[in-house]
């Protein structure tokens, strides 16, 4: 309600009034269906002006109750211009659908279809009927899937939606899929996006292959691609996509990526979660890291380094990649007690062991005294900057409650005094909070001279703690529980 009052009222400023109904509509087709019906009251001309939008947002999170929102979407179908060219229409219902409300909406959009461009569907429901409407949408630049069967509980337990090997899109450009499948072809190969010519950003979420052993993701013209928290356990990754610049991977790292179109990336984000067998996963993310030859921008999170710091003497690895590297991102995130974090624990029982047994009993009371895990393990960061000295580091992180600020503003210090440079380290913490208000950490004092083998060009790292204030869609909580 807040959201409607305050659009409402900028557009009252906005004395939008005196524009021609053209310039209105445009302006309202970026703004929610709900919202932009709420517009009738300014005045009897806006009292029909928004069943002529060309643009459809239905979303239940905007509604008290799901009757509230069935009810809205029947009634702005019936009431909406038949003689309107539908160009956008998303429907975002986060959990079963009534099928008849279903129907009614994929009726719609199969009968305006002509102009239809962008075209997003989240639900649970009848996947068979929704891919029936959505192939003959055959002028959309833009699409989103997300479906899910209706009744189901368990995200693991979902039945996939199989992909249909022949589409007809020549106008895509963006692509996102999520709890689909894609089958392979007789050579045991999967190649679900051969055919969309213009492809340019696709994402991937929780899908699985089928019949095959090899995913090929093959374009011409793709420049972002996205991975995240998908099933594929036992397949292999081939991209041919000479024009990918940005890629992102979210989820078990457990094969290999190849291709020759990994050298062409410039940004990449990997968030490498917690596996079963963590160290094949830390081979095979040292493999990826090893063949992202020109990467100038790299995020990833504190369990991505975690798992990373389990390939066997790590540090003395000769690490021949990353050299454009221009800055380094950590994102710091809470290690739950499991395999990982008792993998983690045996390397340093190991290393201690191999120095002497003192050693060993002295971190094993350590542990038993609850000693934490080191946030972020020893000289990784070097590691990843090694052919790169003057990248720039930035530590940020969402979970402040759960890190010990001071020991990671330490550690940094630490790091960067241990070269003796003659620069001050600032290590900025900033809560983000309407309860803890923004603080600077003391900076670390300057070393007494330069080393010679020290660049002077080395950037120092800022360390951003960011506390994400809770909404209805995500909380701190949720987020933990999700890594």
């Amino acid at each position: 309600m807040s959201d409607y009052l305050e659009q409402s009222a900028i557009l009252e400023k906005m004395k939008l009034s005196d524009l021609p109904d053209a310039v209105i509509l445009h302006i309202l087709s970026f703004l929610n269906t709900k919202h932009a019906v709420g517009t009738c009251v300014f005045s009897k001309r806006w009292g029909h002006l928004w069943k002529r939008i060309p643009t459809l947002m239905l979303h239940s999170s905007r509604f008290s109750t799901i009757k509230q929102f069935t009810t809205f979407v029947s009634k702005i179908l019936t009431l909406h211009h038949t003689s309107t060219a539908l160009h956008k229409l998303d429907l975002d219902r986060r959990g079963d659908i009534e099928p008849q409300l279903l129907k009614k909406i994929l009726n719609y959009v199969t009968s305006h279809n002509t102009h239809l461009h962008e075209l997003g569907i989240s639900v649970r429901g009848d996947s068979s009927l929704i891919m029936r409407c959505v192939s003959s949408c055959h002028a959309l630049t833009s699409l989103k899937l997300s479906l899910y069967p209706r009744g189901s509980t368990h995200i693991h337990n979902y039945t996939k939606t199989l992909f249909p090997k022949s589409l007809n899109f020549p106008f895509l450009t963006t692509l996102y899929l999520e709890n689909f499948a894609f089958c392979g072809s007789e050579n045991g190969c999967a190649e679900p996006f051969f055919a969309f010519t213009k492809l340019n950003s696709l994402v991937i979420s929780s899908c699985e292959v089928k019949d095959a052993q090899i995913l090929n993701i093959s374009s011409e013209t793709l420049v972002n691609l996205a991975l995240h928290d998908n099933l594929l356990d036992f397949v292999k990754f081939k991209l041919s996509a000479p024009s990918l610049c940005t890629f992102t991977f979210t989820g078990d790292l457990l094969q290999k990526i190849y291709g020759s179109s990994l050298s062409s990336i410039k940004q990449v984000n990997i968030d490498a979660q917690e596996v079963l067998y963590s160290e094949d996963s830390a081979m095979v993310l040292l493999s990826l890291l090893q063949d992202l030859a020109n990467v100038e921008s790299l995020a990833v999170t504190s369990t991505t380094l975690q798992i990373l710091s389990l390939v066997p003497d790590l540090l003395e690895v000769k690490f021949h990649s990353l050299c454009n590297l221009k800055s380094l991102e950590v994102e710091l995130i809470p290690l739950q007690d499991g395999y990982l974090s008792q993998s983690i624990k045996n390397v340093m029982y190991k290393k201690a062991a191999a120095k002497s047994h003192e050693e060993l009993l002295k971190l094993c009371k350590a542990f038993k005294r609850r000693m934490e895990l080191p946030a972020i393990p020893d000289g990784i960061v070097d590691f990843l900057r090694q052919n790169s000295p003057s990248a720039e580091v930035n530590i940020t992180t969402d979970y402040f409650i759960y890190f010990n600020l001071k020991q990671v503003a330490s550690y940094l210090k630490t790091i960067w005094e241990a070269r003796r440079l003659s620069t001050i380290v600032h290590n900025i913490i900033n809560y983000g909070s309407q309860f803890a208000a923004p603080a600077t950490a003391a900076p670390a004092p300057a070393a007494e001279s330069a080393s010679a083998t020290a660049p002077a060009t080395v950037a120092l790292p800022n360390l951003l703690l960011c506390h994400a204030e809770k909404d209805d869609k995500s909380s701190i909580e949720d987020k933990v529980e999700k890594h």
